[in-house]
C-alpha cells in the first residue's frame, strides 16, 4: 500500500485494489503538484469536513469516477442533491468497506460550507481512523489539541497523519503533545504552508521526536506503508 501527500491535508491512498483520496483539495490548491486530470480511477473520498479546503474537489471527481463518499451526515445530505453516493457517518460510528475499516474520530474545529454568500451547516467536523490491509492510519482532520487524542494510544497506530500549521489546528508545540497521547509509529506532518497564515517548519517538529519516526513528504512525494 502507497500513500501520497498532495499538499495541504490531502492523502491518496493507492491499494492493491482500491483508490482512496482523503481531503480532495487538489485544484485550488496551490502547493499540489498534480491536476485532476492526473488522477486514476477514484474508488473511495473521505471528507473530514465541510471547509473548501477539505471538501475541495469531492463532486467534481465523484462525479467523474462514481466515487463513494464517506463523511457525516450533514456533508451528505448536502451532496444528495448531486446524485453522489455516499456512506454517511458520526463521531463514533465505525462502518467496514470493501477497502477496509473505517472509524469517524472527533476534531475540534468548524464545518461550514459556502455557497456564494450563503453559510451551510456543515455537521461536526472530525478525523478518521482506517484499517486498510493490516495497517493503522489517524488522519486527524482540521483539529486542536484535545485529551480525546489519548484514547488512541489503545489502537496501537501505525500512521499518524497531524495537522502542525497553527492558527486553524494543531501547531507544533501542541502537535508533541498529541504524539505523546497516540505513540504512534509514524507521524506525516499535514496542514502547513499552504497559507501565510499557517507556515510552520516540519523539521523544528522531528527534531523534538524521539518516540516516533518523523517522516516529512513534500507534495507529490509517497510513503510505502
Amino acid at each position: 500500500m502507497k500513500i501520497k501527500y498532495l499538499g495541504h491535508s490531502a492523502f491518496f491512498i493507492q491499494t492493491d485494489a482500491f483508490n482512496i483520496l482523503i481531503d480532495p483539495y487538489i485544484k485550488d490548491n496551490p502547493i499540489c503538484p498534480i491536476s485532476l486530470n492526473d488522477l486514476p480511477k477514484i474508488d473511495y473520498i473521505l471528507v473530514t469536513h465541510g471547509h473548501s479546503d477539505h471538501l475541495g474537489d469531492t463532486i467534481i471527481l465523484a462525479k467523474k469516477h462514481n466515487s463513494t463518499i464517506i463523511c457525516n451526515f450533514e456533508i451528505y445530505l448536502y451532496l444528495s442533491k448531486y446524485n453522489i453516493k455516499c456512506n454517511p457517518m458520526h463521531i463514533g460510528g465505525k462502518i467496514t468497506s470493501e477497502f477496509g475499516k473505517v472509524k469517524m474520530t472527533p476534531a475540534l474545529h468548524g464545518s461550514s460550507i459556502c455557497e456564494g454568500t450563503h453559510v451551510l451547516y456543515g455537521g461536526n467536523p472530525c478525523g478518521f481512523l482506517l484499517e486498510i490491509e493490516g495497517n493503522k492510519i489517524y488522519h486527524a482532520g482540521d483539529t486542536g489539541l484535545t485529551v480525546d487524542m489519548k484514547l488512541l494510544e489503545d489502537e496501537i497506530i501505525d500512521l499518524a497523519l497531524l495537522p502542525i500549521g497553527g492558527t486553524f489546528t494543531m501547531d507544533i508545540k501542541d502537535a508533541l503533545k498529541s504524539i505523546d497521547f497516540i505513540k504512534p509509529k509514524t507521524v506525516i506532518p499535514m496542514h502547513y504552508n499552504t497559507f501565510d497564515a499557517i507556515k510552520a517548519d516540519p523539521k523544528k517538529l522531528k527534531e523534538k521526536v524521539t518516540s516516533c519516526t518523523i517522516n516529512i513528504l513534500k507534495p507529490g512525494e509517497e510513503l510505502l506503508v
